[in-house]
């Protein structure tokens, strides 16, 4: 069973999965390159706690019990104990195979290696490891302690035993899990970015407004937030 887990990046992505493993009762090491930015994802998880706590959906005792489960580290070695590693790094796919290369000697052979890529291959990925039957692909939606939804994407060579504990890991944490085929995209991805393209098409053309875009699908097909609404959360940039 999955009790301790690390969570390489302490950024958006990872703070916010350290936030829901926490709040789930598991241990976290959350490991990132400098204290500044350690500890910039420790104060974002407790900002994020104390609203809940003003919105009366937490306690503040479980608010700091949530906090003490968290440790925050420069040291990867600190991952040496965890049950499960997630990688949370930036979308690149040379940084995130260095990271993975260098994560394995660290770990004990039991643990289980996820990513949270949205777009990068999982068999690509899971080669760079010492464990490719073991290494699964997680992909949280942001902000990950709203979106219920939990993306995995087995790679060639993941177990069915991997993927058995992963949808384990995504029910303790209270997560919904699809499963989805290792392709571009994955799922929603491959079906959610041709939607936004064809809004921006839409808003490039002069066929309506960006307001008037956003309601029609809000109102028309019933999404919570509208494409280009969503463009400029998610970041341009990364939806290029």
């Amino acid at each position: 069973m999955i009790q301790t887990v690390g969570i390489i990046g302490a950024g958006t992505m990872g703070n916010g999965i350290a936030q829901v493993c926490a709040a789930a009762g598991l241990s976290v090491v959350m490991v990132d390159i400098s204290d500044a930015a350690v500890n910039r994802g420790l104060s974002t998880v407790g900002g994020s706690l104390e609203r809940l706590v003003k919105k009366e959906k937490m306690t503040a005792a479980d608010r700091e019990a949530t906090l003490k489960r968290i440790t925050g580290t420069t040291d990867r070695a600190k991952l040496s104990d965890c049950d499960l590693v997630i990688e949370a790094a930036t979308e690149n796919e040379e940084l995130k195979v260095k990271i993975l290369k260098d994560l394995c000697a660290t770990l004990s052979p039991r643990t289980l290696v996820a990513t949270n890529t949205s777009s990068i291959s999982i068999t690509k990925l899971a080669a760079a490891t010492d464990r490719p039957d073991r290494f699964i692909g997680m992909h949280f939606f942001n902000p990950v302690p709203v979106m219920a939804l939990l993306e995995l994407i087995r790679g060639l060579q993941t177990s069915d035993d991997t993927h058995a504990k992963a949808l384990d890991f995504a029910k303790r944490v209270g997560k919904v899990a699809i499963t989805a085929k290792n392709s571009p995209g994955f799922a929603v991805n491959r079906i959610l970015c041709p939607m936004i393209n064809e809004a921006i098409f839409a808003l490039q053309e002069g066929i309506a407004t960006a307001e008037e875009i956003d309601a029609g699908m809000k109102l028309g097909c019933n999404h919570p937030i509208g494409p280009l609404a969503l463009a400029d959360l998610v970041g341009l940039d990364t939806m290029l």
